[in-house]
């Protein structure tokens, strides 16, 4: 795991960290920044929502403050703002929990039982991450799924062999059904899901099972609808978003006009708050940002760059390094600029890893080509080699996510063959692809339902069909059986935890690739991967080996066990023997079928 020299301390949080609604003995605390407002008062059912009965106090740098004796926990409450003669109600930014969108806050304890979880966050080198929408994941049919639900798959997840979940955004969002990418209420879980404490019971679950979890977080933009933050004291220029906005030409996005202003203290203390507030509260095990690209420019070109959406960045890793050691950072950006996973004492922007375009879209490309000839072991060859500063794990690898199956694309399935019952070539070249995400060095993610050929295209509408996952049941053991390699679980396959690739047989005319990766090299470490992306098998066909003796296959892509769409090519163990291949001291000849990925290694002495 990468260690960033630290070049500044954690940055002072005092009078900001105490806003909201904090539940005491005798009573609850209210504050809230509003520093336009001519008055503020608290109102609520602990007091008839009476805007005369608790009015709040300034206590400078425009924060208001109110202790009420009478407030408790499960209580709705909002603000009372008025402005010259503005007056309106306004939902608590920070609130934990709302009734709705467009409902009110509710007060919350932060008592919840841990049970003694104790959990640590796997290495980034063992991390293999399924991407979630709780929503859709294991909802019904005209209902959205939720965490209790999605918590009845966690032994399913654990025995495929994930153990790292990334969650798909869970702040409050306009409406039940949405992707989660147009936060209304960033500091409050959505309603629909089961609100917070419902969200800490599954990380709890989920920890119990020896998954991690990853909440993806918007920072990019908030809303844009149901966005009580717009112009939430009243204030505004040129009719933009007020305290919490940029209120020029910076405030566009591609989402809408509600870009958070970055360079003002109070909002970028908001944010960091929030990143915390996951990690520290909920006890997540890391963030992945949505789009960071619009936090560090505002029309996605450098040439508009924002200094201080990309500073904040640098601000809030460098202390999640600091103060929660272990968990990970993961950028969505995919521009390919290696600075952001680089120490800020470089420059760099401190994430622990980003989603690798390198990766994705050349892998996608060569499995949906429809002619064998049209591939480029070439181009598979830069995708496995690609990474950012000389570390691997740098890099988030993977052939779905919910940006790469929809917005006019699907499922790699579906992309080959549009049909309910994918056929031979469908099933086959899309598992290949996850085989080369499985064996190529990175961090691994894979899209809900991909490891049983989830179809068409990510709907926040569409849940998951669970029946695929035992119609299918033979993919579903292939994955497992990958991942089980991928993650060393036998001690047979350390190389894949490695640093070090040779891809080091290119066969331009049979499609055929190998690559070697070790950790420290050895028996057990060294692998030897073999993949094979066109139709015809072939047999008694030489590759190069690292060392002398026998080399057991331990994955065999083309096996019956897998289900009918694959061949049964059979395969044996091979001895490796003195003579030089491929630029490899050693050689032996095997057999490999149709679309098929073999994994080899040498039993550990």
């Amino acid at each position: 795991m990468r260690v960033c020299e630290m070049s500044r301390t954690i940055e002072s949080e005092s009078g900001f960290q105490k806003l909201g609604a904090l539940a005491v003995e005798g009573g609850v605390h209210f504050s809230v920044w509003a520093p336009h407002a001519s008055s503020v008062a608290v109102v609520g059912e602990f007091n008839d929502w009476d805007a005369q009965s608790d009015p709040c106090e300034a206590i400078g740098n425009g924060n208001w403050w109110k202790f009420v004796p009478t407030a408790k926990t499960g209580q709705g409450y909002k603000f009372f703002i008025q402005n010259g003669d503005l007056q309106f109600q306004r939902i608590d930014p920070r609130a934990r929990q709302v009734t709705n969108s467009v409902g009110h806050g509710i007060i919350v304890a932060n008592d919840f039982d841990w049970e003694g979880d104790q959990f640590t966050t796997p290495a980034f080198n063992e991390l293999v991450i399924y991407e979630l929408h709780i929503g859709t994941f294991n909802g019904a049919e005209n209902s959205v799924g939720n965490f209790r639900t999605a918590c009845e798959k966690l032994p399913y997840l654990q025995r495929l062999g994930i153990n790292a979940i990334e969650l798909m955004p869970l702040a409050e969002f306009a409406g039940d059904y949405s992707w989660g990418y147009n936060p209304a209420h960033p500091f409050a879980v959505e309603t629909a899901y089961g609100g917070p404490n419902e969200l800490k019971r599954f990380i709890r679950e989920a920890h119990r099972h020896g998954i991690a979890v990853v909440i993806d977080v918007v920072y990019n933009h908030f809303g844009p609808s149901d966005l009580e933050l717009w112009q939430f004291d009243g204030w505004s220029e040129n009719n933009k978003g007020g305290i919490y906005f940029y209120n020029d030409w910076r405030s566009a996005t591609p989402w809408g006009d509600t870009r958070p202003d970055y360079g003002r203290g109070e909002v970028r203390q908001y944010i960091y708050d929030n990143a915390m507030m996951w990690l520290d509260e909920f006890r997540a095990d890391g963030l992945r940002y949505d789009m960071t690209l619009y936090m560090r420019s505002v029309d996605g070109s450098e040439n508009n760059a924002i200094s201080e959406g990309f500073s904040l960045t640098q601000w809030i890793n460098r202390d999640i390094a600091q103060r929660f050691p272990g968990k990970i950072t993961i950028a969505e950006d995919l521009r390919n600029n290696r600075y952001l996973t680089e120490c800020d004492s470089m420059g760099g922007a401190n994430f622990s890893s980003q989603w690798d375009a390198s990766f994705v879209h050349p892998i996608r490309q060569q499995v949906t080509l429809i002619e064998d000839t049209d591939r480029s072991i070439a181009v598979v060859r830069d995708a496995i080699y690609h990474r950012y500063n000389s570390d691997v794990f740098q890099r988030v690898v993977y052939t779905e996510s919910h940006d790469e199956v929809a917005n006019g694309k699907q499922r790699v399935v579906s992309e080959i063959d549009p049909s309910n019952e994918p056929n031979r070539y469908a099933v086959k070249r899309s598992t290949l692809g996850a085989c080369v995400m499985l064996t190529a060095p990175g961090i691994p993610m894979l899209m809900q339902g991909q490891e049983f050929l989830r179809d068409k295209w990510f709907d926040d509408g569409r849940p998951i069909d669970w029946t695929r996952s035992e119609e299918y049941a033979a993919v579903v053991r292939l994955y497992a059986d990958l991942l089980r390699l991928r993650r060393n679980l036998d001690g047979r396959t350390a190389g894949l935890l490695g640093q070090h690739v040779n891809v080091f047989h290119e066969n331009e005319q049979q499609k055929v690739l190998a690559m070697h990766r070790w950790k420290e090299g050895g028996p057990g470490d060294d692998v030897v991967v073999v993949l094979k992306f066109s139709e015809s098998a072939v047999t008694n066909y030489r590759i190069g080996l690292p060392r002398l003796g026998q080399w057991q296959v331990r994955f065999n892509g083309d096996a019956e066990l897998y289900g009918e769409p694959f061949d049964g090519t059979q395969t044996h163990p091979v001895w490796a023997e003195e003579s030089p291949w491929d630029g490899m001291p050693f050689s032996a000849e095997i057999s490999i079928g149709a679309y098929c990925c073999l994994i080899l290694s040498q039993d550990a002495m």
